[in-house]
């Protein structure tokens, strides 16, 4: 295998907070899955896990390098948690179409005021 590209983004958890605050519902079932809000909203102070995933999210974005299109959304790039809780990106098929058969590593962490995510694009 060998590394295609990287991608690499970090937010303040408190502008998701707020995004999530001022837009509700239209915000987060525009950027996440209903899988990941149940996910999220599980978790206290559940902004920082919404955090997470959307500076993951983009970090995925910039690894594939097309930006989002009217055809690749934000929901058609999908975090989810094996049965360990690591997390695992789980992609639409049109994001399929967009790298063919390479694969798509995903590590994410936050803090009280930042979350970073990173995404490793591999050619098999």
């Amino acid at each position: 295998m060998s590394v295609m590209a990287i991608g690499v983004d970090i937010i303040e958890t408190e502008r998701i907070k707020k995004a999530i605050e001022h837009w509700g519902e239209h915000f987060l079932f525009r950027i996440f899955t209903p899988a990941e809000v149940a996910y999220c909203r599980a978790k206290q102070q559940s902004h920082y896990s919404f955090a997470a995933r959307f500076a993951v999210k983009e970090a995925v974005i910039k690894a594939i390098g097309t930006g989002l299109t009217s055809n690749l959304r934000w929901t058609s790039i999908e975090i989810v948690n094996d049965k360990k809780g690591k997390a695992e990106v789980r992609l639409g098929e049109r994001v399929k179409e967009v790298i063919g058969n390479k694969k798509i590593l995903i590590s994410m962490s936050h803090t009280h005021q930042y979350a970073i995510g990173e995404a490793i694009l591999l050619e098999e």
